[in-house]
């Protein structure tokens, strides 16, 4: 028996720790959901629909069932029936595109039609791709024009339409106005690790062992669809390879669980990346229209912002775009509206800064237009239109240092010696621009639950069903034990990932640390009261639980944010049209950084995807077929290592007094705002506005570099407006 004692030791939290896990990790002894052994494992592949709208009129599986190795042919005719009639996540009913092999609809190609069991990957796969399914096609509809008269606004975490103030009369009363329609395409998550899962039954309870962004999540889900006791559903997920908000209940988990019911033996089921872009979600491409209004001094009068993205026809989501533009700028007329249009393709979903990602190169770019317009720095324009409460809420913000990331990040780009004027700065055949956007993302916290155990052998174990997704979560879990425990961080053990463990907030929208954190403080609290200096601790040890339901739900209505500010350099080559990023700098007000290590590599991966929304990813949809063009990473261009340049991201001191550790967010802000900045300076390179991503090389030479006009006289940008912005500032 060990006596119960702490020693105070430094702060934790706020110093740079490597990952706890990390040796495991590049050593292999990490253990992902598809690489972890068990007895008497089967394979599921899944076979998918080749006609994008139709029904399946019949299913051929003699011939598969008589191939070597093959146990099963699941599909609807004998798959075992699951129940969507349930409220999940969000408050929405479930993806049907989950509930898999219910009935003989195809609603996009690429839809779940059969599972072919086997007893190896290999086996699966060939007799999956024999199987033959004939069909009755009907004819599809998958192109998103942005002029789809079936649009329609949706609610979503958000209101769908906003408005206040008459627009038009502010608009024609306007010195300065842009009318624009920016576009972003479909893009995919496609994390490292694909998605995979196993599921077996094991003492008349159902285990899954799988890749996901929070198993208690998973667990219930799952527990819905199969009418299970939740407590006979054990979901577990241990290591991740990246989620960026895919790795939810998907076909794969729920097929799994069909087989592993009826061969009562562990079944396996892996996506292939093909797979990933029908079966994983995505995000959906958006057509955005900006219009905005100032008065001579640049202050914003009118702002409207309508968004139009896609969504199936089986499930209703939204990609809200317009919601940034609800918390950035304020004007006397203010209208924002999301729409969404049914087409024949699979459901989007949430995808890195859902809404925020899109909607900030949009409204990012309209900002710089009008700056341009009214021969302002495109600073000053941002700092005479910060607002001093929620624009469309009225609500105080609970802390908002934008502008303090403003000052210091032009300080350290270097942004007063920029001359304003685009296509002046030349190197060869390349010209040189620079460009800059703000960028927010809502902070929030969900209920979770911890539980925090004194060991006997002087130990302290966390256990929580958080979700570390490659953020590096559990160092800094251990890192916010340690402090409320005064020890040392090698005192603490994290075990996460098990639903188990309790109901705790899933790894998405940024408020997975801040959620758990809280939790595992409130319960590391508790036990150091609990324990009494020299008192012996038994060989079970002393646990404490704690619930933060209470504490969460009593947080004063506030707009809560992390916000940065985002700067680049490019160069663009007149002869090839490709543009290089030289340089980025970010500078975010995030609340208080718990582990300075891991952030700086959120923020850094957040504004390398920035980059490669801004120049690279686009999955193009062939409108006869239904299906994409290159489904792989072949097709799919993303931001390799020769695209990204020297990126600096750094931070500014922003605790959040309404948090116990200090903790905003930061998981998503880093892209926000990127893609806008890339495109700035793009058109300070070349003078020319891109409204759509990505920038690819044909638009830079069908678009042509365009010669800058001459100086009307007005004041320099660069010397007028940001010494007022510093005296302001002052």
């Amino acid at each position: 028996m060990t006596s119960a004692t702490t020693t105070k030791a430094e702060n934790a939290v706020g110093t740079a720790h490597t990952r706890v896990e990390g040796h495991e990790k590049v050593t292999g002894a990490a253990r992902f959901a598809g690489e972890i052994p068990f007895a008497e494992l089967a394979h599921g592949w899944l076979a998918l629909s080749t006609v994008t709208r139709g029904r399946i009129r019949s299913v051929e599986t003699a011939g598969v069932l008589a191939m070597p190795g093959v146990l099963t042919v699941l599909h609807h005719g004998n798959a075992p029936r699951v129940d969507t009639d349930y409220v999940g996540l969000m408050g929405s009913a479930p993806d049907p595109t989950c509930a898999v092999f219910q009935h003989d609809r195809v609603p996009h190609r690429g839809w779940p039609v059969a599972l072919v069991v086997a007893e190896t990957s290999e086996q699966a796969r060939e007799a999956a791709e024999a199987l033959v399914v004939h069909y009755e096609e009907e004819p599809h509809d998958v192109a998103f024009t942005g002029e789809d008269p079936d649009a329609y606004p949706v609610d979503s975490h958000m209101p769908a339409v906003t408005a206040k103030g008459d627009l038009d009369s502010a608009l024609a009363a306007s010195a300065f106005v842009v009318d624009a329609e920016y576009s972003t395409p479909e893009e995919h998550h496609h994390p490292m690790e694909p998605h995979a899962a196993t599921a077996r039954w094991e003492g008349g309870r159902l285990e899954v062992v799988d890749s996901n962004q929070g198993a208690t999540w998973v667990a219930a889900e799952l527990a819905q669809l199969f009418s299970l006791d939740p407590s006979s559903v054990r979901v577990r997920s241990e290591h991740v390879g990246g989620g960026f908000g895919s790795k939810g209940v998907r076909a794969h988990q729920v097929a799994a669980v069909m087989a592993a019911t009826v061969l009562q033996r562990p079944v396996r089921v892996v996506m292939t990346r093909c797979q990933m872009f029908s079966l994983a979600g995505y995000r959906s491409p958006t057509r955005q229209r900006l219009r905005l209004g100032a008065d001579a001094d640049g202050r914003l009068r009118a702002l409207e912002h309508r968004s139009l993205s896609l969504t199936s026809t089986v499930h209703e989501f939204i990609e809200p775009s317009a919601g940034p533009s609800r918390v950035m700028y304020d004007a006397d007329a203010h209208h924002t509206a999301n729409r969404v249009v049914r087409l024949d393709v699979p459901t989007p979903t949430w995808m890195r800064a859902p809404g925020e990602a899109p909607g900030s190169f949009a409204l990012e770019s309209a900002l710089d237009e009008l700056a341009e317009k009214c021969g302002l720095d495109p600073i000053e324009l941002r700092v005479r239109n910060e607002p001093e409460r929620g624009p469309v809420s009225g609500l105080p913000f609970s802390g908002r240092n934008l502008l303090a990331c403003f000052r210091e990040g032009a300080r350290r780009f270097g942004w007063a010696d920029r001359d304003p004027r685009p296509g002046l700065r030349r190197e060869g055949s390349r010209l040189l621009g620079t460009g800059m956007a703000a960028a927010s993302f809502p902070v929030g916290a969900a209920p979770s639950t911890a539980a925090v155990t004194a060991e006997a052998n002087g130990t302290f174990s966390v256990r929580i069903a958080a979700s570390d997704i490659g953020t590096g979560a559990r160092t800094a879990l251990a890192l916010v034990a340690a402090d409320a425990l005064e020890v040392g961080p090698d005192r603490i053990r994290v075990r996460i990932g098990d639903s188990d463990f309790g109901p705790a907030m899933i790894a998405g929208g940024s408020m997975g640390t801040r959620s758990w954190a809280w939790a595992v403080t409130a319960a590391a609290r508790e036990l150091r009261e609990r324990l009494v200096p020299g008192a012996g601790i038994p060989a079970e040890g002393i646990t404490v639980r704690s619930d933060t339901t209470e504490a969460v739900g009593a947080l004063a209505a506030k707009e809560r944010h992390s916000f940065g500010a985002q700067f680049a350099e490019v160069a663009v080559d007149t002869a090839t049209g490709e543009v290089r990023v030289r340089r980025m700098l970010g500078i975010f007000a995030a609340g208080r950084i718990v582990n300075p290590l891991t952030a700086r590599n959120q923020f850094v991966g957040g504004m390398t995807w920035g980059i490669s929304m801004a120049l690279h990813e686009e999955a193009v949809r062939d409108r006869t077929s239904g299906g994409h063009y290159g489904a792989d990473l072949a097709g799919y261009h993303v931001a390799t290592h020769a695209d990204v340049p020297h990126i600096e991201a750094d931070w500014i001191d922003d605790a959040d007094p309404d948090d116990p550790v200090g903790i905003k967010g930061i998981g998503e802000i880093g892209i926000v705002g990127a893609a806008a900045a890339v495109a700035n300076a793009v058109w300070h390179a070349t003078g020319v506005r891109h409204r759509s991503l990505p920038i690819r090389p044909d638009r830079v030479i069908l678009a042509g570099p365009h010669a800058p006009e001459p100086w009307d006289g007005r004041p320099s940008p660069r010397s007028a407006a940001l010494p007022e912005w510093t005296e302001r500032e002052r």
